[in-house]
């Protein structure tokens, strides 16, 4: 079955891609002839989710999913939330992202933050949702090299290192992603979704 992830993250998109099993085709956005960039414009993860993948099945006519993270970090009353991509401006950097997200950190001793990812998947005329939450905390430095945005300053409970510090099988089994990827699974794996 081919499926189409709204995505043109090539981080994203491999280290989903490791988690599918094998009767899935999965495709990006670019692989479906797909160049633009699908604005964001939810209030909520939720609607971000739904917008990339309605977008998909509306102009190609074809089974997608499509997902929004955010980091949430109570010190910032759950900023910067729906907007972490853009945190630090339009530019979508990563590192001015979390040198913005330390700086208005620098001063908290409360460092509690949690990762949410919402997956909205269209099949079969039929629209479903899928949350996965890691929690953790912002650290004081950036530690580590693999990953992508916050990852080098998230801990997650339990670990004494930083997501971007974690194999990519370790931080698969317990990110947020990883969480809502395998509700998707599940759901796929259903005989009336194959």
């Amino acid at each position: 079955m081919q499926l189409v992830f709204a995505t043109h993250n090539q981080n994203k998109l491999e280290e989903v891609k490791k988690l599918m099993p094998s009767h899935i085709h999965l495709v990006s956005l670019l692989e479906i002839g797909c160049t633009e960039d699908i604005p964001e414009i939810g209030k909520t993860l939720e609607e971000n989710a739904q917008i990339k993948a309605n977008y998909v099945t509306e102009n190609y006519q074809l089974p997608c999913f499509a997902d929004d993270t955010g980091l949430l970090v109570n010190a910032l009353n759950g900023a910067p939330g729906v907007y972490s991509a853009r945190y630090a401006g339009a530019g979508k950097h990563a590192q001015d992202n979390m040198n913005k997200l330390l700086k208005e950190l620098a001063s908290s001793t409360d460092r509690s933050a949690y990762f949410k990812t919402i997956i909205a998947l269209n099949l079969h005329n039929e629209t479903h949702l899928f949350e996965g939450i890691a929690e953790g905390e912002i650290t004081f430095e950036t530690a580590g090299v693999d990953g992508f945005g916050y990852d080098p300053i998230f801990k997650p409970i339990g670990y004494k290192e930083t997501f971007a510090q974690l194999s990519l099988k370790t931080k698969n089994s317990i990110s947020h992603r990883g969480k809502a990827i395998q509700k998707l699974m599940d759901h796929l794996k259903k005989p009336s979704n194959v």
